[in-house]
């Protein structure tokens, strides 16, 4: 793979996402609970996705096995992981979440030793953790405050539950990729179990189904489907097809950087001395991480 297609699969999801901690804003503010809101993204990607397959003559049939895998791929991926951050964050500041999920980087590399064979050099993850150090540097009054908050120790559980999620969602997806399945019809079907668990889960727990006919919630549901979970997920486990799950996850480093670059110019955020400090300190540890 050449360097220029390395790039594009590295900062097209790393961009997407960054830009979703904005997005989702609008969809907190519909009024609209969390789990319908993952739940008819994801089903909407789902569908989405389905056709993608259908356009590209990738078939959707699969045996029963496969089919097993993706609904927990799914259940876990799609429903798991992002409740669990809806979850954390009701108890803890966002930036401690993000600090969490940069340690997406060491569970996948773990991982991937363990399931698919794959080693990390030590300057890799000496550089990450200087990517983690970065980011909790940008996040630090957050994180010293988060210490008062009653459910800060449930909230650092549940974070690190969704962070186990979504490295545990990882090596599923690829476990199914490396047999021999097709990447886009395994991601409809895995994000199409994950939304119906959701629906299942709101139903059961009495909370209904909900939905906002407003141009912000609408608009923003068709971004974080189309280009938060369609197109990022795809360019996400091509790049961790080519280059390992472990770098493939730097990209939990630099998303919660360019999402407050994102939210200085649209929310107002102002950057401290410490935050600027912590940000070139996690953009030049990503540049050491993915040296040759």
């Amino acid at each position: 793979m050449d360097a220029k297609h390395s790039r594009w699969l590295f900062w097209g999801p790393t961009l997407i996402w960054a830009s979703t901690w904005h997005v989702i804003l609008f969809q907190l503010d519909s009024g609209v609970p969390a789990l319908n809101s993952v739940a008819w993204r994801f089903g909407l990607a789902a569908l989405m996705l389905a056709g993608l397959a259908r356009a590209r003559c990738e078939s959707l049939a699969f045996g029963w096995r496969a089919h097993a895998l993706m609904a927990v791929d799914g259940v876990i991926q799609y429903s798991g992981n992002y409740l669990g951050v809806y979850e954390a964050e009701a108890r803890v500041p966002s930036g401690l979440v993000a600090v969490l999920f940069c340690l997406m980087v060491f569970g996948n590399a773990l991982l991937a030793r363990f399931v698919f064979k794959q080693r990390s050099s030590p300057r890799f993850l000496l550089a990450t953790a200087g990517g983690v150090a970065g980011v909790a540097l940008v996040f630090w009054p957050e994180i010293a405050s988060s210490g008062a908050r009653p459910a800060a120790g449930l909230g650092m559980a549940i974070g690190l539950g969704a962070v186990a999620a979504a490295c545990v969602g990882n090596m599923l997806t690829l476990t199914l990729t490396r047999r021999g399945l097709p990447l886009v019809p395994v991601l409809a079907w895995c994000m199409g179990y994950g939304s119906v668990f959701l629906v299942g889960l709101a139903a059961v727990n009495g909370q209904g189904l909900h939905f906002a006919l407003t141009p912000a919630y609408v608009g923003s549901l068709l971004y974080l489907a189309a280009a938060g979970s369609v197109l990022a997920f795809v360019l996400y486990f091509k790049l961790a097809q080519a280059q390992g799950p472990a770098r493939a996850a730097l990209t939990s480093v630099i998303i919660p950087v360019l999402a407050l670059v994102v939210s200085a110019l649209l929310e107002g955020w102002q950057p401290t001395p410490l935050a600027v400090v912590g940000m070139g300190l996690s953009l030049a540890s990503v540049y050491v991480a993915t040296r040759p």
